[in-house]
């Protein structure tokens, strides 16, 4: 096998790893509505968008032939089913949950609906399908920056996950090597902003460290 092929085989590999990785900390929330059977804490509207995004880039991934974005997408979207399924059974107010869930699959339907129907040639439903899934991808990792004033306000980062902020860097920066390799845009450029928004937060856990927090929450009690 040549270096090029070792390479992207070996960067397709970790892009797998990574993402699986960094959707896999939802099972912590899974694991704490199960103990505590409530969604107490537990945000809903990130495993709903994560859904939508992964959808995005299964078709995406399906209509490009990229077997890396068919299986990662494939088990994310099985993930994010599995958490929407069990916050929907512990939460105690249901229907806006459930609003929210048809509104976006809803737009989601759409979406499929102008895409199959309305774009016929491949080529520029491909482009149009990328471009989608860029900016909603975009908007997805600058949502967290609302927190921001928050953080800095408090002076607390207990609102982060520390893990998922690596598992975001680490994915980011894989997918951006993997667009690039590639000569992909779309995959490329939407994940700068995850590299970008990880940076932050892990500046943040520098000047204001959850240990500390833990320390001061102690001595106010």
């Amino acid at each position: 096998m040549e270096t090029g092929g070792v390479f992207d085989s070996l960067l397709s590999g970790v892009c797998v790893v990574f993402t699986l990785g960094m959707f896999s900390t939802g099972l912590t929330d899974l694991r704490h509505m199960r103990m505590t059977r409530s969604v107490d804490s537990v945000q809903f509207l990130p495993f709903l968008t994560t859904e939508v995004n992964n959808l995005g880039w299964l078709s995406y991934g399906a209509l490009k032939g990229d077997g890396t974005l068919i299986v990662v997408n494939a088990v994310g979207a099985v993930l994010q089913a599995l958490y929407i399924s069990a916050y929907l059974h512990y939460c105690p107010r249901k229907r806006a949950v459930l609003l929210q869930t048809a509104t976006l699959l809803g737009v989601l339907l759409l979406g499929y609906g102008y895409f199959g129907l309305l774009v016929p040639d491949p080529e520029a439903r491909l482009q149009q399908l990328g471009l989608f899934c860029s900016v909603f991808t975009i908007s997805m990792y600058l949502s967290p920056l609302t927190d921001l004033a928050k953080v800095i306000q408090t002076k607390s980062t207990q609102c982060f996950s520390f893990s998922l902020t690596i598992a975001t860097l680490l994915t980011s920066v894989s997918w951006c090597l993997y667009g690039f390799r590639l000569r992909d845009p779309y995959i490329m450029v939407p994940n700068f902003p995850g590299i970008l928004t990880s940076f932050i937060r892990l500046w943040l856990f520098w000047k204001y460290p959850q240990e500390q927090d833990r320390n001061y929450r102690l001595l106010q009690t």
